[in-house]
């Protein structure tokens, strides 16, 4: 083989790097969209994850790139608050009364996914497919927070916490509809109904005993985030510990999901809590 030919081979198997990646991705992402849960298919947002994976591209950039707004549009927001909050209480109650009455039928040590299309398990996938929609209304939360100029309330956390939870559970509804992943949803649906509640009662309280208890109510409901955040920890590792058939990449995604959790809301705990009670006393 000559220079010229030599140089045509190189060329030609250089060109053709990029078309075998994409064939290479193409048989990938068919694999892994074969083995999605069939019963969720045609649902709405799961089909595909590219308008979960758009929809969260936008959320960030929403919170990265508006400039903060004034509060020209607060009184029109504050109006819509209770509303909101209140929806949110109901949806995060009705999934939270399925929910638990789903798991009522589970092993809470281990719980393999039941993909069949009995009714306990329909139920399961129907209310965990809720759950991830929750999460998606959601944002509304921060849309929320930018139109009322309170830009400042867009922390790490925050951010991190409402977009994470959408595109994990897209996952989560796609592959595990049910099982031992209703647990946790179930446990965070209740506390998100006490969270709910709280803005409900306190967003535009002005009785200054209320406001106190409100203050006070805060503090325990960020502990209870951190306790489910514990207890699907613990969850999870005893799950490893006892060979659960639960796809295992998932269990250890979601150990050190809930790590990460546990680290941000700690942090804040401490900063909000702990270091400005110090602070007061000196």
């Amino acid at each position: 083989m000559n220079t010229l030919e030599a140089g045509i081979v190189m060329v030609n198997s250089t060109l053709s790097i990029p078309g075998q990646f994409g064939h290479r991705a193409i048989e990938w992402y068919s694999h892994i969209m074969s083995v999605a849960d069939s019963r969720v298919e045609k649902w709405p947002l799961m089909s595909s994850p590219f308008p979960a994976i758009l929809i969260t591209i936008g959320y960030i950039s929403l919170c990265y790139m508006v400039p903060k707004m004034p509060n020209k549009g607060y009184i029109i927001v504050s109006k819509l608050l209770l509303p909101y909050n209140l929806v949110n209480v109901c949806l995060n109650l009705y999934i939270f009364y399925e929910l638990f009455n789903v798991v009522q039928h589970y092993n809470w040590i281990c719980e393999p996914v039941d993909y069949s299309e009995n009714e306990i398990a329909l139920r399961a996938a129907s209310a965990l497919w809720w759950y991830f929609i929750s999460k998606l209304i959601d944002f509304l939360d921060t849309v929320f927070i930018i139109l009322r100029g309170k830009t400042r309330q867009l922390t790490f956390l925050h951010v991190y916490h409402h977009s994470t939870m959408f595109v994990l559970w897209w996952i989560g509804v796609k592959y595990v509809a049910g099982g031992s992943s209703a647990f946790g949803a179930c446990i965070n649906s209740g506390v998100h109904v006490l969270m709910y509640t709280y803005y409900a009662i306190c967003s535009k309280q002005t009785n200054s005993v209320v406001l106190g208890i409100c203050k006070r109510f805060k503090k325990y409901l960020t502990i209870l985030q951190m306790l489910q955040f514990v207890a699907a920890m613990i969850m999870g590792l005893n799950a490893l510990r006892v060979g659960c058939p639960f796809p295992l990449w998932m269990q250890y995604a979601m150990i050190f999901y809930m790590v990460t959790f546990l680290a941000l809301f700690g942090n804040f705990y401490i900063s909000r809590y702990t270091l400005q009670r110090y602070d007061k006393n000196n």
